[in-house]
């Protein structure tokens, strides 16, 4: 086996709760969202997310209204969208700085990204959340700031989570050998696209390993010892 050199993570059932993303973030961004549309409706930014959520959707012609219940829509729907998530993105910025809330992070995570780069190992996140999302969460923690043991961060831009190409192109961003790279999620199919690309894989299911997931599996990070990195 390959000696790893990198750690790319997931967040959601993976270093932080189901229940903080399902429970805090996403009725945050559903409360926010319509009056947050038309008081941002002018910046550029928003502009393209909003046009690039009516292009997904195949509106030629859409009212400010009808994107936003299109994005209520898709947000009760969880809807894997990068251009909703970016926009969730924007308005749980404004939550981390109001201080309304901070996020969740398992302290075994914490403990474990933190070794793994002071032990000189890359650490990168993958995450249906978008980039800035991402780094918003990991700066924001109830641990505190994490941002430090990042080395990089991939979203949806680079592809869907349980389709191996997009495993391919992180590897190939990144400039290691698939073996070289140790991917930890929750979901079993998103780590069985990592391995067809020849990615090391672990699953970390914190209720309990289930009798036959086809991949090594821990209960928490304190778990992933030196043997399987």
């Amino acid at each position: 086996m390959a000696s790893i050199r990198a750690i790319l993570t997931d967040i959601e059932g993976t270093t932080s709760s189901i229940s903080f993303v399902k429970d805090v973030l996403y009725p945050y961004a559903r409360k926010r969202l319509p009056a947050f549309v038309v008081t941002h409706a002018d910046k550029p930014e928003v502009q393209h997310w909003l046009h690039e959520a009516a292009r997904e959707a195949e509106l030629v012609s859409a009212s400010e209204q009808e994107v936003i219940d299109l994005l209520i829509g898709w947000i009760d729907a969880d809807r894997k969208s990068t251009a909703l998530k970016a926009l969730q993105g924007m308005i749980w910025a404004e939550g981390y700085a109001d201080a309304d809330f901070r996020a969740h992070i398992y302290a075994d995570a914490a403990r474990g990204l933190h070794k793994w780069a002071a032990d000189g190992l890359r650490v990168y996140v993958y995450s249906s959340g978008s980039v800035p999302a991402q780094k918003l969460l990991f700066a924001n923690t109830e641990a505190g700031d994490l941002s430090a043991v990042f080395t990089g961060y991939f979203d949806t831009e680079t592809g869907a989570k349980r389709d191996s190409a997009s495993y391919a192109r992180i590897a190939e961003a990144i400039a290691l050998a698939p073996a070289e790279i140790l991917f930890l999620s929750d979901i079993v199919e998103e780590l069985d696209a990592a391995r067809t690309i020849g990615m090391q894989t672990i699953l970390v299911a914190r209720d309990g390993c289930p009798a036959d997931s086809g991949h090594r599996c821990v209960t928490d990070f304190d778990a992933i010892g030196p043997s399987m990195i």
